[in-house]
């Protein structure tokens, strides 16, 4: 097996950001299950919402791209433990509001250290784990969301089972503070990697005109580098608005549309995260295999289908079963995208190339839940849902296509050659 054959170092980095990014997921994906509670609760409309969910969104925007340019400038490891302690408090805080407003703010300062956490981690693991298993590593980085939407979905059933609705949604931002705990290991254990630590000497050589000068950001907007800053910007869009199309939005229309209890819902949400699991692990290995593009062709035409079906079944098996394949292809996609845009751009830029295509997709992606919200005044959630799928999907092959092929690039201090 690949992991039988990295270091020390490398495993710590992985086991660091396997579980940032999967308490990340727990973090953000925990409100999609209060969507129902808070409706009733607050007297919240469907539209407000969304604007919540959107509002961490499009905030991690920012935050994924400063991040990034931070990691470029002060260190991978270093950035990474900021973005961990900022997300993991303001999820706390988010426990304690009591309004639209309150709560809206909370969820937006959330999302700074949301974005931030995955365009950093999955810079650490692209540069520090060899080019040949780029993508099953950060395919398994990327497989930890699963555990930590599993955990949000078992969490919100366990404390609505023992607790009162008006307190349960509390409780379970409360414990998004555990996050906090991982900076603990990160601050001991994780290296900054080696391509980093090469590329801060050369800065440290005036004299060397070959080597771009920290804080260069803006260079993902100047050629030769705006194409693949436009192209993998859109790639994100299409693949994260979908998502947040689907996973915002399916308990409430479990609950409301398929008239589910919240332990009913939840078992069909399960299905979904373990086909989501087995999703990400399949394509971090088909990822090195047949390559980044067409894995990412692959894997959005298959949930294009899928989610067409799903929102049409009745709930019954039919729609039980659907689930497992449905989540296999909507986050499966995922698996190489961190190696594929660290691949796409140079050493002193990578943080922020990766930060900003990524988290900006995600804030243009991130207004999908508000519209869907707004739509289901006039049109049923489910059509609401599949039409804003289908079309980012479609974006998605598109953009794919465009893009050159990445896979085995070998990543260098100041620049990324073709192996």
């Amino acid at each position: 097996m690949w992991l039988h054959t990295t270091t020390a170092d490398e495993r710590r980095a992985l086991l660091a950001t396997y579980l940032g990014y999967g308490l990340d997921g727990f973090d953000l994906m925990i409100y999609s299950f209060m969507i129902p509670s808070l409706l009733t609760l607050w007297g919240m409309s469907a539209a407000e919402a969304g604007h919540i969910a959107s509002g961490a969104l499009i905030t991690s925007a920012l935050g994924g791209w400063a991040a990034g340019a931070l990691a470029d400038r002060y260190g991978r490891a270093r950035i990474l433990q900021l973005t961990v302690l900022w997300f993991a408090v303001f999820t706390f805080l988010s426990g304690f509001t009591h309004s639209f407003g309150q709560l809206l703010f909370t969820r937006a300062m959330q999302g700074f250290g949301f974005g931030g956490e995955w365009a950093v981690g999955s810079v650490l693991v692209a540069e520090i784990i060899d080019a040949r298993h780029r993508g099953k590593a950060t395919g398994l980085v990327q497989s930890s969301w699963s555990l930590g939407w599993a955990a949000a979905a078992l969490a919100f059933w366990a404390a609505s089972s023992l607790l009162p609705p008006s307190i349960a949604w509390r409780v379970v931002f409360w414990l998004g503070i555990l996050p906090a705990f991982l900076v603990i290991y990160i601050r001991r254990r994780v290296p900054e990697p080696a391509i980093y630590v090469q590329m801060r000497a050369q800065r440290a050589t005036p004299h060397d005109k070959a080597v771009p000068r920290a804080g260069q950001f803006l260079d993902i907007f100047r050629p030769p580098l705006l194409k693949t800053t436009v192209l993998a910007t859109l790639l994100s869009t299409g693949m994260l608005g979908a998502y947040y199309s689907i996973t915002t939005w399916l308990p409430t229309f479990l609950t409301n549309e398929r008239h589910l209890s919240v332990g009913g819902s939840t078992g069909y949400l399960l299905m979904v995260i373990t086909g989501s699991l087995a999703g990400y692990l399949v394509s971090a290995w088909l990822t090195d295999t047949i390559g980044r593009r067409r894995g990412f062709m692959l894997f959005a035409g298959c949930a294009m289908v899928l989610i067409l079906f799903y929102v049409r079944l009745p709930v019954a098996g039919g729609m039980f079963l659907v689930g497992f394949p449905l989540g296999f292809f909507i986050l499966g996609i995922f698996s190489g995208m961190g190696a594929c845009l660290a691949e796409l751009f140079p050493g002193a830029v990578r943080g922020s190339g990766q930060g900003f295509t990524y988290s900006v997709g995600r804030g243009i992606g991130g207004f999908c839940p508000s519209l869907i919200g707004l739509l289901s005044r006039h049109f049923p959630l489910g059509d609401a849902i599949a039409g804003f799928t289908v079309a980012a999907y479609a974006l998605v092959i598109v953009t794919a296509w465009a893009i050159p092929e990445t896979r085995a690039r070998v990543l260098i201090a100041d620049g990324a050659l073709d192996a």
